[in-house]
């Protein structure tokens, strides 16, 4: 029997198996179809075959990244979650996931990656926590350009400040594109009937991370919180198809920033000095470099003792202040 596909991810966080969309999405597929994929979980996107997360390495040693690409190997490999959809409803799972892409994605790479209190607070705090040294000083920054670039590339171009326009349009889109996530999904366990597709699995993906990450700005998140069944939705496929990393009993909702760091005062520490001095020999590498600052050797005097002060005062007159 031939080995599994192996499945690298972004490891789990607020809760969640994953704290990436597309990897969240990859994940939900595999198990609503059945698929046997050996995970690999990690904090470190260089480390899988492609240099990106999610990475699907299959048996014929192809490398697959996006989550569409995933799902067709998958479903070549006879482990189809939509096997049992009509003409009809596949035609309207293309829709809605065309939808989520259109409205909803742009909306949660701003949330996580553009507003300043989520992205500081939340996303780059995350990676800078769980990624090794020294790739959480410099890749979290890189992350969020390629996230700006998507974006710029999802909105056709345009600014990409802050507040303003963009939050209002972006926010107003996602906001109508959950209503109608909500509104279809009405009092059912999935979009069509009593198995979960590969809509759910989409759907699941991009909501999820919204509603467990504890955003300090959450104006998207308390819209979603206000469709009552979606949050349901959720929780009912965490406690279903992960219930390790699911809702246990009297867990806490991720916490905000500023709660519970107590536990990582001793790292947080560590981390912080060992920056300090990356920072410090690198800027008086500057400094020699450059010329701002000279280097010179001061003979002792006969006997050894410490150099004339006298001397050195009377040979540095003559230069310029």
């Amino acid at each position: 029997m031939a080995a599994p596909d192996e499945l690298f991810c972004w490891e789990g966080g607020w809760g969640l198996p994953s704290v990436s969309t597309d990897c969240l999405v990859v994940l939900a597929y595999a198990q609503f179809s059945g698929a046997p994929l050996k995970l690999m979980k990690t904090s470190n996107p260089w480390g899988s075959p492609s240099g990106s997360l999610p990475a699907l390495r299959t048996n014929e040693k192809e490398t697959l990244s996006r989550p569409s690409d995933i799902i067709i190997h998958l479903r070549k490999q006879k482990y189809n979650a939509d096997f049992d959809l009509s003409a009809g409803e596949a035609a309207d799972s293309l829709a809605f996931i065309a939808l989520l892409e259109e409205r909803l994605r742009p909306a949660l790479i701003y949330a996580f990656w553009v507003e300043p209190q989520n992205y500081v607070g939340v996303t780059r705090r995350w990676h800078a926590d769980h990624m090794p040294f020294p790739l959480n000083f410099f890749l979290p920054a890189r992350m969020q350009s390629r996230q700006l670039e998507k974006l710029g590339l999802l909105r056709g171009g345009g600014g990409l400040e802050a507040g303003g326009e963009l939050e209002k349009e972006l926010y107003r889109d996602a906001a109508d594109c959950m209503t109608l996530l909500s509104q279809r999904l009405g009092s059912h366990k999935f979009f069509f009937g009593d198995s979960p597709s590969s809509l759910d699995a989409y759907v699941f993906g991009h909501l999820a991370p919204l509603l467990r990450a504890g955003l300090p700005g959450g104006r998207l998140q308390q819209h979603l919180k206000s469709l009552e069944n979606l949050p349901g939705f959720c929780s009912n496929i965490l406690m279903l198809y992960f219930p390790g990393d699911g809702e246990r009993s009297g867990q806490k909702p991720a916490s905000r920033p500023e709660d519970g760091d107590a536990d990582h005062v001793p790292d947080r520490r560590r981390k912080q000095f060992l920056s300090g001095l990356v920072a410090l020999g690198a800027m008086l590498s500057y400094a020699v470099l450059t010329g701002i600052v000279s280097v010179q050797h001061v003979e002792r005097d006969a006997l050894g003792g410490p150099p004339d002060l006298k001397t050195i005062a009377s040979e540095g007159e003559g230069g310029d202040d």
